[in-house]
């Protein structure tokens, strides 16, 4: 299964031509993708009109969801968060540490195109779905 962030979603409804939105776009009806929560927050929040939000929301959540946090994840993303920090790397956002290990314990591929992911992948075992 594949996780796709925000960023990569936010590229995808603005016509924005990455590789990360054209792999999404190859993936759609082929792969099956979730969105996380606070991911579909995030990308929704960010529609001015009306019917491009209405647009957007039925397309995510005709995928599979998933809790990005509870109790168990949270205490592991701090976990990992210092894990980081002991190699003097700092993730600008809370909410990318807690979707990395989201994926990390539940076996997920991520999708993204915010670099504060890397890190997770080069040592914390993260799975990008782009490899």
């Amino acid at each position: 299964m594949i996780l796709v962030d925000s960023s990569v979603w936010i590229d995808y409804f603005r016509g924005t031509a990455t590789p990360q939105a054209e792999r999404l776009d190859a993936l759609l009806g082929s792969e099956l993708l979730i969105i996380g929560d606070l991911i579909l927050t995030e990308v929704l929040q960010g529609f001015g009109s009306q019917r491009d939000f209405d647009q957007a929301r039925k397309l995510l959540t005709g995928l599979d969801a998933v809790d990005i946090g509870g109790q168990d994840i949270a205490i592991q993303a701090a976990r990992n968060d210092r894990a980081l920090r002991e190699r003097g790397i700092t993730i600008r956002k809370t909410i990318d540490t807690l979707i990395a290990t989201r994926c990390i314990e539940s076996d997920y591929a991520l999708l993204y195109s915010d670099r504060d992911f890397d890190p997770f992948v080069e040592h914390l075992g993260l799975s990008s779905a782009m490899s």
